[in-house]
């Protein structure tokens, strides 16, 4: 009897029950390339299988356990009756191999008598994956084609390593190996596992260019995606080795060289080298410049009757003798592009033809603008709103059925759909041909995000100290663009319950109407030594507020409103209030409080219309990459009520982007307030401001960065004086360590405010965290307001004498004037008199326009726990009596 067998090469390790095994020749390194797959049985010599041997009698099947017999012979050509041969034998073999399903076969032949013996390849039971930390399972599992319940194949489990492999590469990680592993159990069925050793992360230690003469090397790497791995790149993705990145790298380096003009520049080759620990990439370019090249005979020619191209010939930004700039002349083709479609022409096709000098190094262009019919819009097609209602979304397009297309409008009502701020921002509105060459489907494809937010809050803020809120917001009602909110406030100084609702087009039209309704409490403060604070008046406002906007132009609207007010301003009776007349009553004592807290007290009401005139033409109403905000306000107190006033407002936004990311943002505001009541006395006769303490401008942290809060501006500061004793003389003086010293910010009738911004782009990495960073500088004052009259006229109290009458258990005291500091009047026979202290000086300082100005920077990060901003800013100018503060911070969480 003859039999056949395959090597002991091609057999399966075949361990003990439950035993863990290696399964071999699938370990697979990143860099290395997959071990060869075993050979085919041997064969017979050539001259053996040339003739047959005999003819089959009989086949027998013996080993199955979940085949049939005759679906395992099914898979070879071997038949009863039919004649075979060695080399027919060795390719039942083969064939029974290729199936996959076998761990070993074997063919025995007894004169015609074939017995094929088998032995099953295992069933899978589950798939486990070991020591995947970066890619989390239901990343990596849709890679793996096994299964559980199939049958187990060597090759399936090496191209299963192979993807994850390929998966780790493109997250940058080469160093990354796999090493699966068989777990044999009972019934012929195995665990595959996966041993993952994920390495860290390759990062590019160099980029070397070779070649460039004209630019330095870091000249150029600025110009990468791909940036060489330092420490001050911490949160930078471009440090990772990536093939694709490598690519796009060089068509960035060929940009650059063209908008230089470089035509003819071109990278021979590029090379990343993995070092030999498989920690680092280094990436080398060869390259060559080239000759530069000068604009030459620049014009344009439309076929387009209603484009003349003389006339765009002149508006063309490159003139001849210009240093050639590729990227100016993808600028001019969308220019014309957008030019043509100002008038109708969507499908305008305009090509540059180029005609390149090689003798004079000059590049003439001819930009030639085709005929084409001018287009109209067939329909407007909206994708992907499943709650926000078509209407929402079509009310915002500048254009509709049957218009004329105009690309300006396209843009404008894309950037009107953005600044919605129901959508993701990647929104983009497709012009695709109609039913006919003169009509176009606008087609835009939205991708909604949550409008509506439920949050409970708490933090700490450098303003407000500890912070709890909650809030409940809809930003799209019912799909309707309408707004709904409720929010609850509290901190240690301020308190507010408020709801609101606004229909951005009433009765659809084009007309916002809305309303709120507000009790807000805020315990105005004082600082005191070591940046302690006092409560100085308590203010409540109950009202409310209605509100209604009309557009008049595209850019232009109209905000109008009316406001009514309750305020109720007091001041603690057992701090600030005493006896002054000796009637037994307390009233506010000037002494203790200063007489512009005493002014303040009291309940007033204040009825105010108001307007808005805006000017916008920001891209995004909530994050602006470009564009300007003009807007005038005024509020008109006096329709009935006690309080009597004109409050005036301007303020200006402008918003450039500089490229690469970089936003800079210019704003500028002021306000003026003019009463409108007659002259105002205290409770002593004397005049005071016309304009209220709460009715006044305030200005300081958070607005002006680098002051503390309303820290800039018209204040009182009061020294309470200290005894020192110097050689046996007592004087008295101002603390000069200043821990005797109340700081009252008094605010102002006008005021300006200025900044500059730039904010600074970060790599893909910080941006998924959220981070914003950015350098400003804030200039600013508030002023304006009539002397507050200090103490005595010259801001100077000596303090108290304390008399005491009579001796022992009938001893009264009481407390008087001083009439000089440390000294007390003769008191009359039987009693006497006793310095108490409590003298100070006044001083009122800050009341001027002159700039304030700071500088810092900041950063914007919306955490794990909630939006944190922390600014650092430092005081350039300042006027004596201001509160500048190095560093301010808010930060909440969200549970």
């Amino acid at each position: 009897m003859t039999a056949m067998k395959i090597s002991n090469r091609q057999r399966p390790i075949v361990a003990a029950l439950l035993a863990t095994t290696m399964i071999a020749g699938l370990s697979a390194p990143v860099m290395a390339q997959q071990a060869p797959a075993p050979a085919a049985p041997l064969a017979a010599p050539a001259a053996s299988v040339a003739a047959p041997i005999g003819t089959i009698r009989a086949i027998t099947v013996t080993g199955t356990q979940r085949l049939e017999p005759d679906t395992i012979l099914s898979y070879t050509k071997l038949r009863i009756g039919q004649p075979y041969s060695q080399e027919s034998l060795d390719q039942g073999l083969r064939d029974l191999y290729e199936t996959e399903l076998f761990a070993d076969v074997q063919i025995r032949n007894d004169n015609g008598a074939l017995t094929v013996e088998v032995k099953e390849n295992p069933v899978i039971n589950r798939i486990v994956l070991e020591g995947n930390k970066r890619l989390k399972e239901d990343k990596i599992r849709p890679e793996i084609k096994l299964a559980p319940r199939q049958i187990y194949t060597r090759s399936k489990v090496r191209a299963d390593v192979a993807r994850i492999v390929e998966l780790y590469r493109r997250q940058g990680r080469f160093a990354a190996t796999i090493e699966p592993k068989m777990v044999q159990l009972d019934q012929n069925r195995v665990d595959i596992v996966f041993e993952i050793s994920e390495g860290p992360k390759s990062k590019v230690r160099q980029i070397n260019i070779i070649g460039n003469d004209k630019f330095k090397d870091g000249e150029l790497r600025t110009q990468m995606v791909t940036k060489q791995s330092r420490w001050f790149r911490l949160f930078s993705s471009g440090t990772s080795y990536d093939p694709d990145r490598l690519a796009y790298d060089q068509q960035k380096l060929r940009q650059f060289y063209l908008t230089e003009g470089y035509a003819d520049f071109r990278v021979i080759s590029a090379v990343a080298e993995l070092t030999p620990d498989k920690q680092d990439f280094i990436i080398t370019y060869v390259v060559e410049e080239g000759d530069r090249y000068k604009f030459g005979d620049v014009k344009v020619e439309s076929d387009i009757r209603d484009l003349s191209g003389e006339s765009l010939t002149k508006r063309l930004p490159m003139k001849k003798g210009d240093w050639y700039n590729a990227k100016q002349v993808e600028d001019t083709v969308d220019t014309l592009s957008e030019t043509a479609g100002l008038f109708g022409y969507a499908f305008a096709d305009v090509s540059p033809d180029f005609n390149r000098e090689k003798e004079s190094l000059t590049m003439g262009i001819n930009f030639r603008i085709a005929n084409a019919p001018r287009v109209y819009v067939e329909r407007v097609d909206i994708n992907g709103n499943t709650l926000t209602q078509d209407k929402v979304v079509r009310r915002e397009f500048r254009l509709a059925e049957g218009d004329a297309f105009n690309s300006f409008l396209v843009k404008r009502s894309k950037d009107r759909i953005n600044s919605l701020g129901f959508f993701q921002e990647k929104l983009d509105v497709e012009q695709k041909p109609g039913s006919a060459p003169d009509r176009i489907i606008l087609e835009t494809n939205v991708q909604e995000k949550s409008t509506g937010e439920l949050s409970l809050s708490a933090g700490f803020s450098s303003l407000e100290r500890f912070i709890v809120s909650a809030s409940i917001t809809q930003r799209n009602f019912r799909g309707k663009g309408q707004e709904l909110r409720t929010s609850v406030n509290y901190s240690a100084y301020s308190k507010s319950v408020e709801v609101g609702f606004t229909e951005p087009y009433f009765m659809d039209k084009n007309i916002a109407l809305g309303g709120d309704i507000y009790r807000r409490d805020m315990n105005s403060f004082r600082y005191l030594s070591n940046n302690d604070r006092d409560t100085t008046y308590e203010q409540t406002t109950t009202g409310f507020q209605i509100r209604a906007g009309v557009p008049i132009t595209e850019y232009m609207s109209l905000a109008l409103r009316y406001s009514l007010n309750f305020d109720d301003v007091t001041l603690d009776k057992d701090t600030y209030y005493s006896d002054t007349d000796g009637d037994g009553d307390t009233e506010c004592d000037p002494l203790i409080a200063g007489r512009y807290l005493c002014d303040a007290i009291g309940k007033r009401t204040t009825s105010s219309l108001g307007y808005s005139l805006i000017y916008d033409t920001r891209d995004n109403r909530i994050r602006a990459t470009r564009g300007q905000n003009v807007t005038l306000s005024q509020d008109f107190a006096g329709l009935g009520g006690s309080v009597k006033y004109v409050r005036t407002r301007l303020s200006a936004s402008k918003y450039v982007p500089l490229g690469s990311g970089f936003i800079f943002s210019l704003t500028g505001e002021g306000g003026y307030i003019h009463s409108l009541e007659g002259a105002r006395r205290d409770s002593t006769g004397q005049e005071v401001d016309r304009i209220r303490l709460t009715d006044r401008f305030f200005l300081g942290e958070p607005q002006f960065r680098g002051f503390d809060i309303r820290g800039v501006g018209p204040r009182v500061k009061r020294y309470y004086l200290q005894a020192q004793t110097v050689d046996g003389t007592t004087t008295y003086v101002r603390d000069s360590s200043n821990n005797n010293v109340s700081d009252d910010a008094l605010g102002g009738k006008i005021y300006y405010l200025a900044r500059a911004e730039i904010e600074i782009p970060l790599g893909s990495g910080a941006r998924e965290m959220g981070l914003r960073p950015s350098i400003f500088m804030d200039a600013g004052a508030v002023a304006g307001l009539k002397n507050p009259g200090l103490v005595n006229g010259d801001g100077k109290f000596a303090g108290y004498c304390t008399v005491t009458t009579g001796t022992g258990t009938s001893a009264t005291s009481s407390q008087v004037r001083a009439p000089s500091v440390g000294n007390c009047s003769t008191p009359a026979a039987g009693s006497t008199a006793t310095y108490a202290g409590g003298a100070f000086e006044e001083e009122y300082l800050g009341d001027t326009l002159k700039p304030r100005l700071s500088v810092g920077f900041g950063v914007n990060w919306n955490s794990p726990f909630g939006p944190f901003r922390i600014d650092i800013a430092k005081a350039l100018l300042k006027e004596p009596g201001d509160d500048n503060k190095l560093i301010t911070f808010n930060v909440g969480t969200q549970f």
